[in-house]
């Protein structure tokens, strides 16, 4: 079982779960960038890792979001980010944390459904080869990674070449909303 939390706070949960689990092996992956710690206050307790996905934060009504934005590990700082611009346009989104694909195949389909609703545009965000991400990501998607073999260049020039980058993550989720309402 691989696990990419995305704060000090998931690394704990995960942590503690992988100390626990008695039926496989669980491989923990963190970032060597500095991340911030999400205040558990705003967003949902870190312990909803255990369902592999969850809802970190949503705008309006639970069942409204015009555009669900999601991450593992340290990308999730960037949709948070993103979503503080998408806000300001009046953009409804939903926030998702997805640090174990694994754990989250194994929840209901009701589950991922809650926390994936079908028919609203998803945005992933991954510092990586988008490989597996269309997996959930849906109809109306797009995602923001690597689709090719990586640069060499300090960290934060490449990840802005490559359109890592807050800015880049709110106006292709923009794009997406802008689509999705023009269509109806």
């Amino acid at each position: 079982m691989v696990i990419r939390p995305c704060d000090a706070n998931e690394t704990r949960s995960a942590w503690q779960m992988a100390v626990e689990e008695r039926r496989r092996p669980t491989l923990l992956v963190l970032t060597r960038q500095a991340v911030p710690t999400l205040d558990r206050d705003v967003f949902a307790p870190a312990s909803m890792l255990r369902r592999g996905a969850y809802v970190l934060a949503c705008d309006g009504s639970a069942n409204d979001p015009e555009i669900v934005l999601m991450a593992s590990g340290s990308e999730v700082a960037l949709i948070v980010g993103a979503a503080e611009i998408l806000r300001r346009t009046g953009v409804r989104v939903r926030l998702v944390s997805m640090p174990s694909w694994r754990l989250f195949e194994e929840q209901t389909a009701a589950y991922r459904e809650g926390v994936l609703p079908p028919r609203v545009a998803r945005l992933a965000v991954e510092a990586a080869s988008p490989f597996g991400w269309e997996r959930w990501t849906g109809e109306r998607v797009d995602i923001v990674g690597v689709p090719r073999f990586g640069a060499s260049a300090p960290g934060r020039k490449v990840l802005e070449e490559y359109g890592i980058t807050v800015d880049n993550v709110a106006r292709r989720a923009l794009a997406l909303v802008s689509g999705a309402r023009a269509n109806g």
